[in-house]
């Protein structure tokens, strides 16, 4: 009986100090992702003096940082706002304009990256076809490309193919003055090359694969396609994938510069991220303006992980264990 006692004691004293160890371990982890974040904010209520100079915590909190960040993105004007045309306030307020740009664009290629992404993933995982498993390993084999090594290529396409638009109305004389244009500083050039994604397919590949032949059997005796199948089906049982896919590409979207930077000219055109190198002069960074922007372009992204961290951390968790 002691013997006993005396073993459960000891085994409760180790998974306790064992547990110690990991959420110690786990907790250190956490704060050192969060310090470049906290140090963000922090600088972002500084002088540029302090936020240059060493220290933590800032002797005076500016929160007037803000506003004048504001003001610099929009070329040191004031945003003015119309009651009677309030849209008019995207071209008067540069920020919100970079913002309602990001969003769109983000959307767009989330809604392409689903696309596209189930439909191939489908047909590798649940149609036969010759060389399908060949394919899928060039296809994989693609994600050693490094992304700036497709920047001139992708390029290279947006000046020399016309926009569908300007070449319908040129084909068809819809407009005597119509001109063809190529996709450079157009929402084209910012989305379609962005649109399909090889992490995308090989995660709904997973899931789809994951997925019992037995509902494929019975979806089929009920008379279903393999399109009633997938939406019917697959795409319920799918949603931590989707979701995902989804919260992936929409970060990349909104974290995206090189891009956009390259193919854009004009402000109006630009995402939040290309918005964010106002701060950036010959005379020098405005180090707390930067930081203060920074915090604002932030804060989005992270409202909606929070959101949808259940689904995103378990269709993540997911990928290793299914298929």
């Amino acid at each position: 009986m002691t013997t006993n006692l005396f073993r459960m004691n000891r085994d409760r004293a180790r998974s306790l100090l064992v547990n110690g160890a990991i959420h110690t371990v786990l907790i250190a982890g956490a704060l050192f992702m969060l310090f470049p974040f906290v140090w963000m904010v922090f600088g972002s209520l500084k002088s540029y003096n302090e936020a240059t100079t060493a220290g933590f915590f800032p002797r005076n909190w500016l929160i007037s940082n803000y506003p004048e960040a504001i003001m610099v993105m929009n070329g040191s004007k004031p945003c003015a706002y119309d009651a009677g045309n309030p849209f008019a306030i995207l071209d008067q307020c540069l920020i919100l304009r970079y913002f309602a740009n990001t969003i769109s664009i983000g959307l767009v290629t989330v809604l392409g990256v689903l696309t596209t992404g189930v439909l191939a993933a489908y047909a590798f995982a649940r149609l036969k076809f010759p060389g399908r498993d060949f394919l899928f390993i060039i296809l994989l084999a693609t994600l050693m490309i490094p992304g700036e090594l497709t920047l001139v290529p992708n390029y290279v396409f947006m000046v020399r193919f016309p926009t569908p638009d300007s070449l319908i109305a040129t084909m068809l004389n819809l407009d005597p003055n119509a001109q063809i244009r190529n996709w450079v500083d157009t929402y084209y050039a910012l989305t379609i090359p962005w649109i399909a994604t090889v992490f995308s397919i090989f995660l709904f590949r997973q899931f789809f694969r994951s997925i019992p032949n037995e509902l494929y059997d019975a979806a089929v005796m009920d008379g279903a396609t393999h399109s009633r199948f997938l939406w019917s089906v697959v795409l319920p049982l799918s949603k931590p994938a989707l979701i995902t896919s989804a919260v992936l590409t929409f970060l990349g979207t909104w974290n995206s510069l090189i891009w956009p930077l390259l193919v854009t000219n004009s402000a109006q055109m630009r995402p939040i991220q290309v918005g964010l190198a106002a701060f950036i002069t010959e005379a020098g960074t405005q180090v707390q303006l930067l930081m203060a922007g920074a915090t604002m372009t932030i804060i989005p992204i992270m409202v909606l992980y929070l959101v949808l961290q259940k689904w995103f951390v378990e269709g993540i968790a997911s990928v290793g264990i299914r298929g």
